[in-house]
């Protein structure tokens, strides 16, 4: 399982080369693990998790099950195996102020919680976003991060956007050990959350 074993911290980096919403995904020690892509042009969501940047051997698969995504949910598929790991559901009218995600194991029971910890960081990055020349540095100072809380409460991984001035980079870090398939699910979803974060500003 690529998902697994990690050293974590883990980097998100988008390319800034390519059309597509790419990134890489290295962990610690700066060794890949990962490549993820989303197709463009596509209805459905639909994203592609490459082993490593050469993009020859897929690992899993990430599609939406509706092409207007405000309440879409998104399923997690192993390539190899066809095996499902579950899927991440936006949280519809909450997500619009604070970005909320819920994430589902196979059998649709809610496992995980995806939350933005601050709204506003969000709110006054679109609205200074907007400002001619001042809104190109705010990736410097107005990054928001997320947590993954389990339904036992416990706080397992937190997401934070770095400093950058595009935006592209972003740190996952866990805070307490995991089971292997949950962890898998949770990464899947995690980096689902974030191209649909980073399209939203």
């Amino acid at each position: 399982m690529a998902l697994n074993n990690l050293n974590y911290p883990l980097d998100f980096k988008f390319k800034l080369t390519t059309l597509a919403s790419d990134f890489n995904i290295t962990d610690k020690n700066g060794n890949a693990v990962a490549y993820v892509r989303q197709k463009m042009f596509k209805l459905k969501e639909d994203v592609v998790v490459f082993e490593n940047d050469s993009k020859t051997k897929e690992l899993f698969r990430i599609k939406a099950n509706q092409w207007i995504d405000f309440n879409a949910s998104y399923s997690l598929t192993e390539i190899a195996t066809g095996k499902s790991f579950g899927r991440l559901a936006r949280k519809g009218m909450r997500s619009i102020w604070k970005s909320t995600y819920d994430v589902l194991d196979t059998n649709d029971k809610a496992k995980f919680t995806i939350t933005e910890d601050k709204a506003w960081v969000k709110f006054l990055d679109g609205m200074v976003g907007e400002i001619p020349v001042i809104g190109m540095f705010t990736g410097y100072f107005l990054n928001p991060t997320y947590t993954v809380r389990g339904i036992d409460g416990k706080d397992y991984f937190k997401l934070k956007k770095m400093p950058s001035m595009f935006g592209r980079r972003f740190q996952l870090d866990r805070m307490i050990d995991i089971d292997d398939e949950d962890e898998s699910l949770v990464i899947l979803s995690l980096l689902m959350m974030i191209l649909l974060e980073r399209a939203r500003g």
